[in-house]
């Protein structure tokens, strides 16, 4: 199939079940997770300063927002189930796209699933203490099965259960559950402005605007480019997944319009949030407190300085709602990719295929499997680590991408030009870019073991073409 015969007809069996508030919030809801909650506390341990915090959301932001814009042409030309994953491979062909599909299924997706749902698992532990990961249930020598574990494992598979029974099914879950953890992180800032607010520690906060050495030890501050560049890391994770709509085209009502505007509407009110809450912190919080909050919950802290010691469990309630909702759009979201895959013959072949109910069953169950495994090896987060700059990688592929095919298909349909093109595109390159040098500078244990789990796809992409040119 070449790129000018792409139209809006789906494969038989997807329905288009989705309207735009259904794609808003699988963009929102899959962005959400418990990094807001949490890596702002690293954030000023890296950059020692409320300035920096700030702009690093302000970046993250900013990547995010100019990524989705982007994404919205790709979206509007090949309004297709797979989402990124065909946008690389109709702008560099099928290895660049198979290594990113390989990573995801490997790592990226299915690691996200299994962090998420421990972090469901541990911070329902707050209101069921024998759920968390201290209470271990089995131990075979190196082997050690505790109890978030398996919840975390319970919670994907009934999530990929439910995503199987039919996609309105998780758009239910979805839309439900993204409300629901919008309104709670709005309540929570607004009743942390109003009840925990002090004058006096908003200004200390200030006082020093430009200082870097309010909050990390003597000795331990990387150089501000490189401190911004790291700092960045949790920034943008936390932002991750924003492309999931593009991924579920197939089943989006009129997707020429209604992808790219649900990735907008939901990466820009997901940054703003971000930012609101961060400012938030600062007003609750002095600066050494977020950055020595315990086990780096700031959400947990700022809800105790609100509410005092009720604001554990309302945190905790918060969290478990939205890393629900979080596991549900990333699992929703990912099968789709892997069955685009499987349609090109560089996946299990059943997972190109759909169930009864339209959906790709057999890709979910994958997925699920996988998932299972890793929040058993209890290696999901540093898997994740690894995979920092792959993921800079491809969204730098993909966004640059549409340079490319500007020149080599200047005649296909675009309904929808990337909005400030190509500026806003060519800045995302670059800050993306810089970050992913940065990184492979300052973090050399992640950002290469990271490419050689890319690179291993190379030897697959190739046995697969073999099998099946």
């Amino acid at each position: 199939m070449t790129s000018s015969t792409v139209s809006d007809t789906q494969p038989e069996g997807f329905r288009r079940s989705l309207g735009l508030l259904d794609g808003t919030m699988l963009v929102a809801g899959s962005m959400i997770g418990s990094g807001i909650f949490i890596v702002s506390a690293d954030i000023v341990r890296t950059t020692g300063s409320a300035a920096y915090l700030v702009l690093v959301w302000l970046i993250s932001g900013f990547m995010t927002i100019a990524g989705a814009l982007s994404y919205a042409e790709f979206a509007a030309m090949f309004p297709k189930a797979g989402g990124q994953y065909v946008y690389l491979r109709e702008a560099w062909g099928r290895l660049p796209a198979f290594l990113y599909g390989w990573s995801f299924f490997a790592v990226i997706q299915t690691g996200s699933i299994a962090a998420v749902g421990v972090a469901f698992a541990k911070f329902t532990a707050y209101l069921v203490p024998a759920l968390g990961d201290d209470n271990v249930l089995l131990q075979l020598g190196a082997f050690r099965l505790n109890a978030a574990q398996l919840v975390a494992i319970v919670v994907v598979l009934v999530l990929s259960f439910i995503n199987a029974r039919g996609v309105q099914y998780g758009k239910w879950i979805q839309t439900g559950f993204t409300l629901a953890k919008i309104a709670a992180l709005l309540a929570l800032i607004a009743f942390g402005l109003l009840l925990g607010a002090k004058t006096q520690i908003w200004q200390a906060n200030w006082s020093s605007v430009w200082e870097r050495s309010a909050a990390t030890p003597d000795g331990l501050l990387l150089a501000l480019p490189a401190a911004i560049a790291v700092a960045m890391v949790g920034a943008l994770f936390s932002s991750d997944s924003w492309h999931s709509a593009a991924s579920v085209a197939d089943e989006i009502r009129n997707p020429r319009r209604n992808v790219g505007l649900s990735l907008f509407l939901g990466t820009a009110l997901v940054c703003s949030l971000y930012l609101i809450a961060n400012l938030m912190y600062l007003a609750v919080l002095p600066l050494g407190d977020i950055a020595h909050a315990p086990a780096d919950r700031v959400g947990v802290a700022a809800a105790q300085a609100a509410f005092g010691s009720a604001g554990t469990a309302g945190i905790a309630v918060l969290i478990m709602v939205s890393t629900f909702g979080c596991v549900n759009g990333l699992v929703l979201a990912g099968a789709r990719v892997y069955y685009s895959m499987a349609r090109d013959g560089l996946f299990f072949a059943k997972a190109g295929t759909l169930n009864r109910q339209g959906v790709p069953g057999w890709a979910l169950a994958a997925q699920a499997l996988w998932a299972c495994v890793l929040c058993l090896s209890g290696r999901y987060g540093d898997l994740l680590d690894y995979v920092i700059l792959a993921t800079l990688i491809f969204y730098v592929l993909t966004i640059a991408g549409l340079f490319r095919l500007r020149r080599t298909q200047p005649g296909i349909e675009r309904p929808y030009r990337a909005f400030g093109y190509p500026w806003l595109p060519a800045l995302y390159i670059a800050f993306a870019s810089a970050i992913g040098v940065s990184l492979l500078i300052w973090k050399p244990a992640y950002t290469w073991p990271g490419l050689a789990i890319v690179l291993l796809g190379v030897p697959v992409f190739y046995a697969l073409r073999a099998k099946r040119p």
